[in-house]
């Protein structure tokens, strides 16, 4: 069965949700065997305080632009019903989950490795490039990604760019399980792989036989009678 994911971000109001700095925009793409299914979940939230200017200058959110947004615990629910099952990619993880689980206990809510399991992108970057930059721009650079519309930072995105990242980081290592989900999908269920009906036996030649013989005598001698080739091969 095809794995459903979600690629989450989040902008912020600052960088600590322990100093009451609450979440401004939060983004979900949804992929469906490795496809964008064309599914997203996207909301600007009122965060009830002011946005620091640091975080204003990274995602150019206004307080005046949120005014009349919903608030995170009026869109929780729906949040939560929309991952519910999936697996979250996130880039930097602990930042947008440590975020999320600030949001959701003020809604009244678990946090969400209650309804979800969540993979940092960014750790699977730094296992396959080690020691390189691995920004979300660094990334879409190397895998050729086109952020050129990345002027300021937005939650729908950088998502959306992080989709595209995510299937080029990982387009290799789900080779395989791609042509053996085709290989099942042919098969009638609950039936075995089908096995060729004839199995070619190459048998070796006098040469090989010979030369395995003389290696066999060589190590029987070396090991003092201990070859379990010549054991095996003596007659009983």
């Amino acid at each position: 069965m095809a794995a459903r994911r979600i690629v989450l971000d989040t902008e912020t109001t600052g960088l600590e949700p322990s100093l009451g700095h609450r979440v401004i925009e939060i983004a979900c793409v949804e992929l469906f065997g490795r496809r964008p299914t064309g599914r997203n979940f996207h909301r600007y939230l009122n965060p009830d305080r002011e946005i620091d200017i640091g975080a204003i200058q990274v995602h150019g959110l206004t307080n005046d632009f949120l005014a009349d947004k919903p608030r995170f615990a009026d869109v929780a629910e729906e949040f939560l019903e929309f991952v519910e099952g999936a697996e979250l990619l996130i880039h930097n993880a602990a930042f947008d989950v440590g975020f999320l689980d600030a949001e959701l206990a003020l809604a009244g809510k678990p946090g969400i490795r209650a309804s979800c399991r969540v993979t940092d992108t960014l750790v699977l970057a730094r296992q396959m490039h080690p020691g390189k930059r691995n920004s979300l721009d660094a990334l879409c650079e190397r895998y050729q990604v086109d952020n050129s519309g990345r002027s300021l930072h937005g939650a729908l995105l950088d998502a959306q760019l992080l989709a595209d990242v995510w299937l080029a980081m990982t387009r290799g290592q789900d080779a395989l399980d791609i042509s053996l989900a085709a290989a099942a999908r042919e098969r009638a269920p609950g039936t075995a792989p089908a096995r060729p009906a004839i199995l070619a036996v190459v048998r070796a030649s006098d040469e090989e036989l010979a030369a395995h013989a003389a290696m066999c005598e060589r190590i029987d001698k070396e090991s003092k009678g201990r070859c379990l080739w010549m054991r095996a091969e003596a007659p009983a």
